[in-house]
């Protein structure tokens, strides 16, 4: 069992914040009262009946959120052209972590990060849409896949460095940078194709 006094207000209010990041490690019911001296004190397991629930406990499955959120769009969009649905989750995973809000020092924005230059290519107005964002990336994958005959390993390095650099040296660029996201994309889609590409 563990209890917290606080006798001033502004302690819990700087305490939540650490106690919000320390949530997924260690989740608890939480229960206080105040005393007759204006001491509020809190525990997870109340001794009294003077106690009463302030926070209950709960489980949020973030990797499940974030795996699945947005499989219905992305479905709908692939099927469209034709391009594996796995794959652009893999990317997503990489670029954003599913972050719809997501922005690059660059200037990427949105799930699948879309440069402005390439949300214009592809017709994109609103790049923190989901659908949009989502609709244009796919759409500028299936432009890869024609430029580098559906070799993905090509396109996913293309996505990230640019379909001049990857033309330039015929493979995956020198840049670790670009080595390091055609690995971290791969390995998301394995991760996905292992799941045998169940949408939750």
């Amino acid at each position: 069992m563990w209890s917290v006094k606080v006798v001033t207000m502004w302690i819990l209010i700087i305490a939540i914040p650490i106690a919000d990041s320390c949530l997924q490690s260690a989740i608890a019911d939480i229960y206080t009262y105040t005393d007759e001296r204006g001491v509020t004190h809190f525990s997870n397991v109340p001794t009294s009946p003077q106690y009463r629930l302030k926070i209950r406990e709960f489980h949020f499955d973030y990797k499940r959120l974030s795996s699945g959120a947005y499989d219905n769009i992305i479905k709908d969009i692939c099927l469209k052209y034709s391009v594996d649905p796995l794959l652009v989750k893999a990317i997503i995973k990489t670029e954003s972590d599913f972050d719809p809000a997501a922005a690059s020092v660059k200037g990427a924005k949105g799930l699948m990060q879309l440069m402005p230059e390439t949300a214009d290519d592809m017709g994109i107005n609103n790049v923190y849409d989901p659908e949009n964002n989502i609709y244009g990336g796919v759409k500028y994958l299936k432009r890869l896949m024609g430029v580098f005959k559906s070799d993905v390993r090509l396109v996913v390095a293309a996505y990230n460095a640019g379909e001049n650099t990857v033309l330039k040296y015929n493979n995956i660029p020198p840049f670790k940078e670009t080595q390091r996201y055609v690995k971290r994309v791969f390995k998301h889609l394995k991760e996905y194709k292992t799941n045998k590409g169940n949408y939750n």
